[in-house]
């Protein structure tokens, strides 16, 4: 990125600033974050076919298709699931940020390594009920798709588990962000 573009997203988003992980850890996340992205984006490719297949449907053929809103529905919510570890990894959930251009370095690598570990506390409190309700489903199939709601409600577990996961990543880069930081740092105008 330039130097330019650095200071623009510098300014929209104050935690951009805290370094990522680097070496081999950083190019596994890196993997793990195109992963999952590329799982998202072909979940929203999907939901545009069925949609398009639905309204195809209604326009031209006879009679359309039952399953396209039940699945284009499964797939919106498996792009949310399979979204919510990098969308919290790129600082793209939605807050608040009255204070955040205010803090230095070292604080605000300490208030993602703070706001991390509530949201990822909450996701491992919320975790195993996630699989007790995904366990529901193992008896249930959907109305259309026949699919096992298993698979489905299992989207609950993906969903808290990707999020408990890119919490603990943002402890530990907000943890070391504060720890590598020279004593200047703190000093330097933000």
């Amino acid at each position: 990125m330039e130097a330019s573009e650095q200071r623009v997203v510098e300014e929209l988003d104050a935690l951009s600033t805290v370094p990522r992980l680097a070496g081999f850890a950083g190019r596994m996340i890196g993997w793990l974050d195109t992963l999952f992205t590329t799982l998202a984006t072909l979940a929203l490719v999907g939901i545009a076919g069925t949609v398009l297949l639905q309204i195809a449907g209604r326009l031209v053929l006879p009679s359309s298709p039952a399953w396209t809103e039940e699945l284009s529905r499964y797939l919106f919510i498996y792009m949310v699931a399979l979204s919510a570890g990098v969308v919290i990894r790129r600082h793209r959930n939605v807050n608040v940020e009255l204070f955040h251009h205010w803090l230095g370095p070292r604080a605000r690598a300490a208030y993602q390594a703070l706001v991390c570990l509530l949201v990822g506390a909450f996701a491992l409190i919320v975790l195993p009920y996630a699989w007790q309700y995904a366990a529901n489903g193992a008896w249930q199939t959907s109305p259309t798709l026949k699919v096992p709601m298993l698979y489905i409600f299992f989207s609950t577990v993906v969903l808290f588990a990707l999020v408990a996961l890119y919490s603990a990543i943002g402890v530990v880069e907000g943890l070391l962000a504060m720890c590598r930081r020279s004593s200047h740092a703190d000093t330097e105008a933000p």
